[in-house]
């Protein structure tokens, strides 16, 4: 598995960039899995659902299963928070994993940037930053990140993030390779 980061301050427009990312890389053949990092607590169970109570209760993991998807809720009791490597072990193989969030890992980024947002960038102090999406051209930003990419161009991303990984053209669906 190959990973690949979507970074970026909240409001810029992560999570919409891969709603439109996916499915394009996706039609390329490529069988793709999302990490998105949370900084706060969240819960997806509901207090009263079966599930919840028993966590409430004291399960260490409480597998939410059935045909259609499943979910492992693993509770966490103040331990330190794991590494990316042991998030990632949990995936199922696959060629790519966009990792959403966790600005501080030593892996490839796309930073998503709106200078609108009135926050400044992240490229000039983040050496794995390897390109940046902006609704604006590299010159009205100040500084010159490594790569810019249209925010709007969904497909120029697409191509640029399987050039770097090396994974192969998702408009053919060409065969493609994977290692971590």
């Amino acid at each position: 598995m190959r990973l690949f980061g979507i970074t970026g301050y909240s409001g810029a427009g992560k999570t919409t960039l891969l709603e439109k990312l996916l499915p394009r890389l996706i039609a390329g053949g490529l069988r793709v899995s999302v990490l998105k990092h949370a900084h706060h607590d969240f819960d997806v169970d509901r207090p009263g659902k079966d599930s919840f109570r028993h966590r409430q209760a004291g399960a260490a993991e409480v597998l939410l299963a059935s045909r259609a998807r499943w979910v492992l809720m693993s509770e966490r009791h103040g331990a330190a928070e794991p590494s990316l490597a042991e998030y990632v072990a949990h995936f199922s193989p696959c060629d790519l994993v966009l990792v959403e969030g966790c600005k501080r890992e030593a892996i490839p980024k796309l930073e998503v940037h709106r200078p609108a947002n009135g926050k400044p960038p992240l490229w000039p102090d983040d050496s794995y930053i390897v390109a940046v999406a902006s609704d604006q051209p590299v010159e009205m930003l100040g500084s010159t990140p490594p790569c810019w990419l249209d925010l709007n161009d969904t497909e120029a991303i697409a191509r640029f993030v399987v050039e770097a990984m090396q994974l192969g053209n998702p408009e053919t669906g060409r065969e493609t390779h994977a290692v971590l």
